[in-house]
């Protein structure tokens, strides 16, 4: 898909801008997105039901793999186009600001 890198990326207070461009591994992003809702309601139902704590803690771990999973599409997406982008154009604060993207993301 084409990449037309007008976005800028996190501003200092963390908070995305809006995109210019629509991401090579989207539908990928999107499946897995939906995949992470449903473990996460899966666990609202459990909790609701009263299900043993055990079970409820393996499906919490379903949720971060979830999530985990759809961190690393987006972040190989971005090192591969937008980063590449970035650095032929001379943008040396989009390493600054992935660099920060990822340190609140691996909290």
């Amino acid at each position: 898909m084409a990449h037309s890198h007008d976005h800028p990326h996190l501003h200092e207070e963390g908070i995305a801008r809006s995109h210019g461009h629509v991401h090579e591994n989207q539908k990928a992003v999107m499946n897995r997105l939906a995949r992470a809702i449903g473990h996460l309601e899966k666990v609202r139902r459990m909790v609701e039901e009263g299900y043993d704590c055990s079970d409820v803690l393996v499906q919490l771990a379903a949720v971060r793999s979830a999530i985990d999973n759809t961190g690393k599409v987006i972040l190989q997406d971005h090192l591969r186009h937008c980063m590449v982008d970035a650095v032929e154009a001379g943008d040396d604060s989009a390493i600054d600001d992935l660099c920060m993207a990822i340190d609140k993301f691996m909290k």
